[in-house]
């Protein structure tokens, strides 16, 4: 173990008191943490089981065991392990809908309901998983004002709408939002937002994407306190 001097660390009150009791001595100081589990420190043992809900979510929605091997460069065996666990610690029934997005985060597990919502039911291409990166961060499920997403141009709006109104599924999916540089935009549903703004829907359930630490502060600044969320359908 490496000593470090007490005065590069400590306040000079703090070494004065200490040293009526242990002047010139060698003192360990723990930490003052719980002991914990393997992993828990490192937070590998966190994703190990983010990794494992979405081998069983896919497995649930028709992928193979052989895909899912190939997929995350697993023996067989230890996907079926995976899959037929008794010990798996959250069961939730993906669903493309609000009500599954809502349960998902009310279990904290946001992130993982929008992987499988692009994944499962968009069936989004590369360049589409992109838009969401690993250091993205989540915001929701709230009350959104549709007013403040950026204006964006969208081609035969009418006949978009009406399309989308004629599919009661979609209307009951959260819109992503994504916020950058100081403005919220619509990820890749526009004509479920068309849809919203032909029936003048002024505010909608949705979720919100942050790109980047700087990002989040300041959202957190201007709206962190002001949207409202929907913790139940």
């Amino acid at each position: 173990m490496k000593y470090i001097n007490a005065s590069d660390v400590l306040p000079e009150e703090l070494i004065k008191e200490i040293q009526k009791y242990a002047a010139g001595k060698l003192l360990y100081i723990p930490s003052g943490e719980e002991k914990r589990a393997w992993g828990e420190s490192s937070g590998y043992r966190t994703q190990l089981k983010k990794r494992n809900r979405m081998i069983r979510t896919k497995y649930a929605h028709g992928r193979t065991v052989s895909e899912l091997a190939d997929e995350y460069y697993l023996s067989l065996d230890s996907i079926k392990k995976i899959i037929y666990s008794k010990q798996n610690d959250v069961q939730l029934a993906y669903s493309a809908t609000l009500e599954s997005a809502v349960s998902y985060a009310n279990s904290g597990m946001l992130e993982e309901w929008i992987q499988c919502y692009l994944l499962l039911t968009l069936q989004a291409s590369p360049d589409e998983q992109e838009l969401l990166g690993e250091d993205d961060l989540y915001f929701g499920v709230v009350k959104f004002p549709l007013r403040l997403i950026q204006h964006e141009e969208f081609d035969n709006v009418e006949n978009v709408a009406s399309e989308s109104e004629s599919d009661g599924k979609s209307m009951s999916l959260p819109l992503l939002i994504q916020y950058r540089e100081g403005t919220f935009h619509c990820m890749m549903q526009e004509e479920l937002l068309a849809s919203l703004k032909q029936r003048k829907v002024n505010a909608y359930p949705s979720i919100i994407v942050l790109k980047e630490n700087a990002g989040y502060k300041r959202f957190m600044k201007h709206f962190g306190n002001v949207f409202i969320f929907v913790d139940k359908v």
